[in-house]
């Protein structure tokens, strides 16, 4: 079992909202409990359920996502330069929609010094005595959600030219938190999901996303934004196919990105949904370059409470064996269980019971 990061055992991030948190943030929402009133709710919830972690065996600890109402909007909410704007129609899923919101670029963008989550990770990081983890969106999802016409021409000619400026934005962003203390951070990410469905680089090509060659330029967008990343500083990704009250978004296995994604990007890690075979086969690992580099199969889903067979999991990590080495690869859930604040179909006991069936599993395979 791996002492640094990802583990061999490890989570996506988010976990699902306690009754006492979700009733404390209505209650913020109509005006009835202050900001301290929501922040110390949000305090005791993000101690109990980093204590539930531990007591998993996890050797990390994340907030779980206790003090966003999305997993990507809050962060880029706090970015300058960008708003978070009602729309039309929200984000489509298999037979529901979420609520109406966009991302819209009005200026300039910048990673501002006060960005409330460099806070958001110093109370976790007062809070665990093992690695605290921080997720975040990954600069790819700022621009591949852009509607037409969501950039002001006055800031940026084309939707791409944010390109320098966001890989600026999130060099300022792991500089911050590292000097916050952090050592372990994602970048959680669609875009590279979406790049492997025909369906949605139609709709992308819809918005006015030039498509061709995208993956490349994607490639070349994470690499300037890691440029500089300290040599002690874990940076991952957490590549999703959509994860929103037990439905998703796209199909397609990894394989029209696999190269750029594994091999040219510089991330340390990759945490990637293997949960269904919308995710297809395990052949585009081979691309993952011999090293360090880890692979992070989420083989056990967050959308149902249904336990999976350990047998099978012990196979499939076996499976995946063949294409990369079995000391490259962990073990994980395959997405968070509350990518929003609705949460997904399960109980918490049984979101429980899935993380430790993770630790397990992994204690038996890497022992």
């Amino acid at each position: 079992m791996t002492v640094n990061p990802p583990f061999r055992a490890d989570i996506v991030g988010s976990f699902l909202r306690s009754p006492s948190l979700k009733d404390a943030r209505t209650r913020h929402e109509a005006g009835s409990l202050s900001d301290a009133g929501l922040r110390e709710v949000e305090d005791a919830e993000i101690v109990r359920v980093v204590a539930r972690q531990a007591d998993a065996g996890l050797k990390l600890a994340t907030d779980g996502e206790f003090r966003r109402s999305w997993w990507h909007f809050d962060f880029f909410d706090g970015l300058q330069g960008v708003e978070i704007v009602e729309l039309d129609h929200g984000i489509q899923f298999q037979g529901v929609q979420t609520r109406s919101r966009g991302v819209r670029v009005t200026g300039p963008i910048r990673f501002p010094a006060d960005h409330p989550m460099i806070e958001h990770y110093r109370f976790l990081q007062s809070t665990t005595a093992v690695l605290p983890k921080m997720t975040i969106p990954a600069p790819t999802v700022l621009h591949f959600r852009l509607e037409s016409g969501a950039v002001n021409p006055a800031a940026y000619d084309d939707a791409e030219d944010t390109f320098d400026d966001l890989a600026r934005a999130y060099r300022d962003a792991i500089a911050a938190f590292y000097d916050a203390g952090c050592r372990y951070l994602q970048f959680d990410d669609t875009a590279w999901a979406y790049l492997c469905s025909d369906v949605e680089i139609a709709k992308a090509a819809e918005r006015g996303i030039r498509t061709d060659g995208l993956a490349e330029r994607y490639a070349l967008l994470i690499n300037a934004s890691l440029a500089g990343k300290p040599d002690d500083m874990t940076v991952t990704t957490h590549v999703c196919r959509g994860n929103f009250r037990s439905t998703w978004i796209s199909s397609g296995g990894y394989e029209p990105v696999a190269e750029q994604l594994l091999s040219v990007c510089n991330y340390d890690g990759y945490f990637l949904e293997y949960d269904s075979e919308r995710a297809g086969t395990f052949a585009p690992l081979r691309h993952l370059p011999a090293g360090d580099k880890v692979v992070v199969l989420g083989l056990v889903t967050t959308k149902s409470g249904e336990l999976e067979d350990r047998e099978l999991l012990k196979r499939r990590i076996a499976e995946a064996a063949t294409f990369v080495p079995l000391e490259q690869l962990a073990l994980s859930p395959q997405c968070g269980f509350a990518s929003t604040e609705d949460g997904n179909d399960l109980s918490e006991e049984q979101q429980w019971a899935k993380v430790r069936e993770v630790v397990e599993v992994a204690a038996d395979v890497w022992h």
